[in-house]
C-alpha cells in the first residue's frame, strides 16, 4: 500500500480521527467493577450510549447483537460506540438474566454475577459515557460498531485512570475525565486494524489514497472542492475515486464533505460568537444565503435559530447574531 506521504501534498497537521473525536464531545458518566463466577449470563438491552470495558483477570464470553460471539481474555479492551444489546456470560450454557442498562447505570460498587462466594472467574472494569455533540449519530456512524483490542496495556491504564478519576470529586474532575475519554477513544480506534474495519472513517484512513482526500477535506473545508479535485489529490481517476471512496467510507465524497461541513458549522454556531456570514465562509459557502439554505435543509432549521437555541447561557449571547431568521440570508 502507498504511504500517505507518497501521494499529493496533504496538509501535514490535519488529523481527521482526532477532529471527529473532538466534535463528539465525549463526557464520562460512570465506571464500575464487574465480576462473574460459576454458571452466569446477563443480557443488556440496547443502550445507545458509548460503553467500554477492560478485562482485569480471567475470561468470559461477549455476544453483541449482529456480531459473532467473542472470547474476552485478560487485558482485552472493548468499546461499543453506540452500545447495542449484548450478552455477557461465562462459557457454559445459560439462560441470561435480562438487565435494563438505564436502570443499572447508577449502581455503585462491584457488580457480581453468578456464584456469589469464592473467587471470580472473571473481573472487568467497565463504564459508559455520553457524546454531547448534536451530530453524534452521524459521527458515530463513521466508527466501527464493535472495537475489540487485545494486549494493549495503554488502554487498561487509561480505563483505570478513568475509574479512579470518576470515583473522586477533586478539582478539575470533569475536565480531566473528558480528556481521558478522548485519549481512550483515539487509542482504541488507532489500535484497531482499519483495513479490516467496516466502511467508515477508520477504513478510509487505512486506504492511503482515500486518506489523502479525507485529510484535504478536513484540512481545508472552506475550499470549493469538486470530486475531480479530490480525485486528483488521491491520484485516481474521477470514477475510480468516487467508487473507492463510497465503498470505503460508506458515503459518496460530496455527501461526506457536506456532513463534515455541517458538523463544523454546528460547532461554530454553538460555541463561538460568530455571525452567519463568517460561519458560511469558514465552511466553504460563498454567501450567507447559500449557507443558510443548505444548513436549513440539512438540520431542519435556519442557522440563526439553531445558534440562539444552542446558546442558552446568557453571557454567550452575541450581537453578531441576526435578530430573526429572515436576516440569515442578508448577513
Amino acid at each position: 500500500m502507498e504511504s500517505p506521504e507518497s501521494i499529493g501534498d496533504c496538509p501535514a497537521m490535519t488529523d481527521p480521527l482526532a477532529e471527529v473525536i473532538a466534535l463528539l464531545q465525549p463526557r464520562t458518566v460512570f465506571a464500575k467493577g464487574i465480576s462473574g463466577a460459576g454458571r452466569w449470563g446477563v443480557r443488556y438491552d440496547h443502550f445507545g450510549q458509548p460503553s467500554f470495558c477492560v478485562v482485569l483477570e480471567g475470561s468470559c464470553r461477549l455476544a453483541v447483537d449482529g456480531w459473532a460471539p467473542i472470547a474476552l481474555e485478560t487485558g482485552d479492551f472493548v468499546l461499543l460506540p453506540a452500545t447495542p444489546g449484548f450478552v455477557l456470560s461465562g462459557f457454559g450454557p445459560v439462560a441470561p438474566t435480562r438487565i435494563d442498562p438505564k436502570a443499572a447505570a447508577g449502581q455503585t460498587g462491584e457488580v457480581r454475577h453468578g456464584t456469589r462466594s469464592g473467587p471470580p472467574d472473571v473481573r472487568l472494569l467497565g463504564g459508559y459515557f455520553v457524546f454531547d455533540s448534536p451530530d453524534a449519530a452521524l459521527l458515530v456512524s463513521l466508527l466501527p460498531a464493535l472495537i475489540h483490542v487485545r494486549g494493549v496495556e495503554r488502554l487498561s491504564v487509561l480505563v483505570r485512570l478513568v475509574d479512579g478519576e470518576s470515583g473522586e470529586q477533586r478539582p478539575g474532575r470533569d475536565l480531566v475525565l473528558s480528556r481521558l475519554v478522548e485519549v481512550l477513544l483515539i487509542e482504541a480506534l488507532r489500535s484497531t486494524s482499519g483495513e479490516d474495519a467496516p466502511p467508515g472513517l477508520l477504513r478510509g484512513l487505512a486506504d492511503a489514497r482515500i486518506a489523502q482526500a479525507i485529510r484535504h477535506m478536513h484540512g481545508d473545508p472552506a475550499r470549493s472542492w469538486t470530486v475531480a479535485q479530490l480525485a486528483k489529490k488521491a491520484a485516481l481517476s474521477r470514477s475510480a475515486f468516487y467508487d473507492r471512496f463510497t465503498r470505503t467510507v460508506g458515503l459518496p465524497p460530496m455527501e461526506y464533505l457536506l456532513a463534515w461541513r455541517m458538523a463544523l458549522a454546528k460547532d461554530l454556531l454553538r460555541g463561538h460568537d460568530l455571525g452567519i456570514a463568517e460561519v458560511a465562509e469558514r465552511v466553504g459557502y460563498g454567501s450567507a444565503s447559500t449557507f443558510s439554505t443548505a444548513f436549513s435543509r440539512h438540520v431542519g432549521q435556519p442557522p440563526g435559530r439553531y445558534a440562539r437555541a444552542s446558546r442558552w447561557v446568557p453571557h454567550r449571547a452575541s450581537s453578531t447574531l441576526p435578530r430573526d431568521d429572515a436576516e440569515d440570508s442578508r448577513k
